[in-house]
């Protein structure tokens, strides 16, 4: 089968699913005759008509609101912010009312929220965030933010299906970048589930989204110039976290750097080692280290954001100091 981007494997996903189920349905900003912001949605209103491909006023929380309202009644929204910053407009009807909705009134809440995050691009502060700690830490939510072309597909398809509101978060810098052949049939990956993107038995860094790439090419340039086996954890489901993949690949390296492109403060990494320092601590060999992004906004400027953000380099010179130990 002929290779697609990650940008197309979500395209594929929306389309599948809303010939599949004709409760499935698009709204967001310029989603329509546009296309999107990245194209995402680009051909679906010639295929399924402005019922099915609304474009929206530019108001998240109207929109996010608007969606759970379809979802009570038996819809399957699919939400896309333009821009995955632009979140935190609906925080205050994510967080009290749709993360709520099943413990307060027994109400489903089955919608999607997608759209483009993350650096890497040059795209300043307002369109580089990664703000996914920010809902990771609400009951009721679901987040997913996968790293690979085949991921991309699977996991949405997955959240379209979910009774749940799924965050979906989409690495920008994959879109274009990233390819993948996909599974024949209906290729649906679970939420919760991590993968092994590569194994290795000296250390382990668990990480997911752009990361996984630095990731993978820091576990090269160790193994070339140290003769260091790494093992490489992607994590693509957020919330609910894989805890069972987590402690396996601590148990079987006893070593681990956690590498993500959030801030350091408050982001996942923190929660993840001390999941480890409960249930891992005596396999531990070293401490568990972290790579992350500065505690900063994101700057504009190509050498700053470069400074900022984890790079291949980072990972390989935490990895080393973890290994010394």
């Amino acid at each position: 089968m002929a290779e697609v981007t990650y940008l197309e494997a979500i395209r594929e996903a929306l389309i599948e699913e809303m010939d599949r189920d004709g409760n499935v349905f698009c709204l967001g900003e310029d989603i329509g005759a546009y296309g999107g912001a990245f194209k995402a949605t680009e051909g679906l209103l010639d295929r399924f008509g402005e019922q099915r491909v609304i474009d929206t006023p530019i108001s998240e929380i109207g929109i996010v609101g608007a969606a759970a309202g379809a979802a009570h009644m038996g819809m399957r929204p699919v939400v896309e912010m333009q821009f995955i910053d632009f979140i935190a407009n609906a925080y205050d009807m994510l967080t009290n009312y749709v993360a709520t909705a099943r413990y307060r009134a027994m109400l489903p809440c089955p919608m999607v929220v997608r759209g483009p995050s993350g650096g890497y691009v040059r795209g300043g502060p307002f369109h580089s965030q990664n703000p996914e700690a920010g809902f990771i830490h609400t009951p009721g939510l679901k987040v997913v933010y996968p790293s690979t072309a085949e991921d991309a597909k699977g996991l949405l398809k997955a959240a379209i299906r979910d009774d749940d509101c799924v965050l979906f978060f989409e690495h920008k810098y994959l879109y274009r970048r990233i390819k993948g052949t996909m599974p024949a049939g209906d290729h649906v990956t679970p939420i919760g589930k991590a993968r092994l993107a590569r194994e290795g038995r000296d250390l382990s860094i668990i990480t997911y989204a752009a990361t996984v790439w630095k990731a993978l090419e820091a576990a090269e340039q160790l193994e070339r110039e140290d003769g260091l086996s790494v093992e490489v954890l992607d994590l693509r489901s957020l919330s609910p976290l894989d805890d069972d993949a987590i402690t396996s690949t601590t148990r079987k390296t006893n070593r681990v750097l956690v590498v993500h492109e959030d801030t350091r403060t408050g982001g996942i990494a923190g929660e993840i080692t001390s999941r480890i320092n409960e249930s891992c601590f005596e396999w531990l060999d070293a401490p568990v280290l972290r790579v992350t992004a500065h505690d900063v906004p994101l700057p504009y400027a190509p050498p700053l954001e470069d400074f900022v953000l984890p790079q291949t380099s980072d990972i390989v010179t935490a990895a080393r100091t973890l290994a010394a130990y």
